[in-house]
């Protein structure tokens, strides 16, 4: 089939947040952009984001600065952190949110009329400017409407399905229209991924459908390093029951708010885990503190913990989580005024990513940039709630700026027609297939092998299965069979990200197996304490050309003494 032909200076893939934001700071520079997403332009997982945005403005407790902001990010993170990305994220955080405020951004005050913040788990300080708990969806709002009067170029319902590098540079991508299957090319002078997370590997998750990796995956495949794979946040709280909803979040802003963890004897059971800062601490504790709660037979009837916040005021409770009210009521039947919500840890967020470089973001590959969810540094072993919204402001706005001055050094040229003609057979073979397996079945076993082996407890064993089992899905992935055409089709979809799916599972499985220790995020059975000197090393994932996997514990960069004075006593 013939292929359509576009053109521009700054190729962004995914219209959630971060690329939303690189989006307005590239036209900013004056250089042409088109924006490529996979589903709507509006409907991204930045609207799961709920409880707010974290940045240092000091309107509820004029002792927040962006030091503590700084130090609380390198806590949370376990120290695995990439310091300058930690300091530039703290530093510029509270200048983005208010410019989201001059662009229309509508946050919840305080009686004297400055910017209310919520407290949450892991800060020091009240810090998330918020919208009730609907604040993504404030902020996707605010940055749509900014871009799209700057006239930026949007195609709608398309997926990339390859990064072109020549010559060492990204110079393009090939993709295709999901609703007509046609083939498109487009020639770029640089090319930023803000395709957002991968949390569709587990069975259990809060993404919406878009959530497969694809970035990390064109990333990989394209010749860019990936790092800290093995650092995936379970929420503490997702939603238990009905199945149909299991994994729906619950936002942390129902604990930031007052909101109490119970377990079936009615014990504020956090006091065992974390008794300084309870249902306020970091959400890697949170969560296997449910988790170890349910297994030793004091969860929930459903298999959770209870989370209430009914001993608030009703009209208080329906002023600050008017979505976690409506989302109980219609989907679970429950009444969060006057009862207790259960409970349970859903694949949230993946901290590993994409390697960039902080101050541009900019990956191991000239002209190929990555932000928000896709990259990798800031957050560290675990994320703390709320800098993922300032995380893909700051560097959404830094990674536009850097790949509009290097688009402007580059002369966009023709995609070469044969690496075109391949990837359009690569998206047919499943087509054209007579035999072979659909690929339902094989994303269901890798969902629940991810949520069985590689979720909030690992051993080495359990990896182990789980990497032989993965093998064995990769090989079956390599013989599918999709009936239909390329029109409307599902199952062809599904069959296009199979093998990127399969490559990022193997590389966070192998890079749990990596790293010998429990730290955030990652906890081995096996290996439960916490090993000082791998707070220096980050896992490196590269992949051959043949396919293979490799993976390195790399040395990071000393940090600063400027900076590390600031960690004394943590």
């Amino acid at each position: 089939m013939a292929s359509k032909h576009y053109e521009t200076d700054v190729l962004i893939i995914g219209a959630g947040g971060a690329g939303l934001r690189a989006a307005i700071a590239t036209r900013d520079e004056g250089a042409r952009v088109l924006v490529v997403c996979k589903s709507l332009l509006g409907k991204a997982h930045t609207v799961m984001a709920e409880g707010g945005i974290a940045a240092a403005m000091g309107s509820v407790n004029h002792r927040d600065n962006w030091e503590v902001h700084f130090r609380d990010t390198m806590i949370g993170g376990k120290f695995l952190n990439n310091w300058r990305a930690a300091e530039i994220h703290a530093k510029e955080a509270p200048q983005e949110v208010i410019q989201l405020e001059r662009w229309g951004a509508l946050f919840d005050r305080t009686a004297d009329g400055y910017m209310m913040q919520r407290i949450f788990g892991g800060h020091t300080y009240p810090r998330l400017v918020h919208v009730g708990d609907r604040t993504g969806l404030e902020l996707i709002r605010t940055l749509q409407d900014t871009a799209v009067a700057r006239n930026v170029d949007v195609l709608m319902e398309y997926t990339i399905a390859k990064i072109v590098v020549h010559r060492g540079v990204a110079i393009g991508a090939v993709g295709y229209a999901r609703a007509s299957g046609e083939l498109i090319d487009i020639s770029a002078g640089a090319i930023i991924i803000a395709t957002g997370g991968a949390g569709m590997l587990y069975s259990v998750n809060s993404n919406s459908w878009e959530g497969t990796g694809d970035g990390q995956a064109l990333a990989l495949q394209a010749g860019a390093e990936l790092t800290d794979m093995e650092f995936v946040q379970f929420h503490p709280t997702g939603m238990v029951a009905p199945a149909s909803v299991r994994g729906l979040l619950v936002t942390e802003a129902v604990r930031g708010e007052g909101g109490l963890l119970l377990n079936a004897k009615g014990e504020r059971f956090m006091k065992r885990y974390d008794p300084k800062r309870m249902e306020l601490s970091t959400r890697d504790v949170v969560a296997r503190a449910i988790y170890t709660e349910v297994q030793e037979g004091r969860g929930s009837p459903s298999g959770g913990a209870f989370l209430t916040i009914a001993h608030k005021p009703a009209a208080f409770i329906r002023q600050k989580l008017p979505s976690m009210y409506t989302q109980f009521s219609s989907f679970a039947g429950v009444d969060i005024t006057r009862e207790a919500m259960e409970v349970f840890p859903t694949t949230h967020y993946v901290m590993g990513g994409i390697r960039v470089d902080p101050s541009t973001a900019e990956t191991s590959i000239p002209g190929l940039y990555a932000v928000g969810e896709a990259a990798a540094g800031l957050h560290g072993a675990n994320r703390l709630g709320g800098n993922s919204l300032s995380d893909l402001l700051v560097f959404g706005r830094r990674a536009g700026q850097a790949a509009a001055v290097h688009a402007r050094q580059q002369t966009p040229a023709l995609l070469p027609a044969a690496t075109i003609a391949a990837v359009e057979a690569q998206l047919l073979t499943p087509l054209r297939s007579k035999s072979g397996e659909a690929p339902a079945a094989i994303l269901s076993e890798l969902g629940e092998t991810m949520m069985k082996s590689v979720g909030v407890f690992r051993e080495e064993s359990g990896l182990r299965d789980a990497l032989a089992r993965l093998e064995v899905l990769r090989k079956r992935s390599e013989h599918l069979s999709v009936p239909g055409s390329i029109v409307f089709n599902p199952g062809w979809h599904s069959a296009i990200h199979m093998s990127g799916m399969i490559d990022l599972a193997i590389a966070i499985a192998r890079s749990a197996l990596a790293r010998e220790e429990s730290r955030g995020a990652h906890t081995r059975v096996d290996y439960p304490q916490i090993v000082p000197e791998l707070a220096e090393r980050n896992t490196v994932a590269t992949r051959s050309p043949d396919g293979t996997l490799a993976i390195q514990l790399n040395r990071r960069t000393p940090m600063p003494e400027r900076l590390s004075a600031l960690l004394t006593g943590a």
